[in-house]
């Protein structure tokens, strides 16, 4: 496990190093559109006007109700300290304590992947506007690439038991 963490801080120390003395502003508008309401904006649009748009909502819903408790279950459990915490100064202030998973990492994974299966053409845009979310949160300095990969697989793992149960 010592290998693991040590790889995981040794891959934060590179990127992280890659955001000194630079502009943040496009990295912290990449992380905003992670934050809840736009999925709210989102799944409203949708509801209303897409093919689909009901059975994406219920599914989405459920998928939020099974990611949202596991979510605070695990980052109580694991209480890993943030990297702004524990290691440098971060560009934004976190909005919780612990790190383990990144929550907007699995609400970007839940959105990815039930978008995905309703509107597959959307797909590679969509995997990679989660995958962007992932990454602005290592960058800003308030996850480690684990806590993100966690995050992802979390966030897809609840989002395909929706698609199932629906």
């Amino acid at each position: 496990m010592n290998i693991v963490t040590n790889a995981d801080t040794q891959l934060f120390y590179w990127l992280f190093a890659r955001t000194q003395n630079r502009s943040m502003s496009w990295v912290k508008q990449i992380s905003k559109t992670g934050d809840g309401p736009i999925y709210t904006f989102a799944a409203i649009i949708l509801f209303f006007f897409a093919e689909q748009g009901h059975a994406f909502v219920a599914t989405g819903l459920q998928a939020f109700a099974f990611e949202l408790p596991l979510y605070i279950i695990l980052k109580n459990v694991f209480k890993r300290g943030r990297p702004s915490d524990v290691i440098i100064s971060a560009h934004i202030v976190p909005s919780d304590k612990f790190s383990l998973p990144s929550g907007h990492t699995a609400a970007a994974f839940v959105m990815a992947t039930v978008i995905s299966f309703y509107w597959p053409f959307l797909t590679p845009f969509i995997f990679a506007w989660a995958c962007l979310i992932g990454l602005s949160r290592v960058l800003l300095g308030v996850h480690y690439p684990s806590d993100v990969f966690c995050g992802a697989a979390l966030g897809m793992s609840c989002a395909w038991l929706s698609i199932q149960l629906i």
